[in-house]
């Protein structure tokens, strides 16, 4: 079995916070507008939510990673 585990690009980043809109569940903003993790796992309820979360990156700075566990 495997699990998606979230990863930001800190260096491609430029903090739009479209992560955090689409899954404030697992993303937080800093004091600066850039996307801090809560969590790296996501839950199962929530992979569809981090898939578009993923998708909608301009930067695509946002990974869900599939590993093992």
């Amino acid at each position: 079995t495997h699990t998606r585990t979230l990863r930001v690009d800190r260096i491609a980043c430029t903090g739009h916070g479209l992560c955090a809109e689409l899954l404030p569940e697992l993303v937080g903003l800093d004091e600066w507008g850039y996307p801090v993790l809560g969590q790296a796992a996501v839950p199962a309820r929530l992979v569809a939510h981090a898939r578009r979360a993923v998708a909608a990156c301009p930067v695509l700075a946002l990974r869900a990673e599939r590993t093992p566990g």
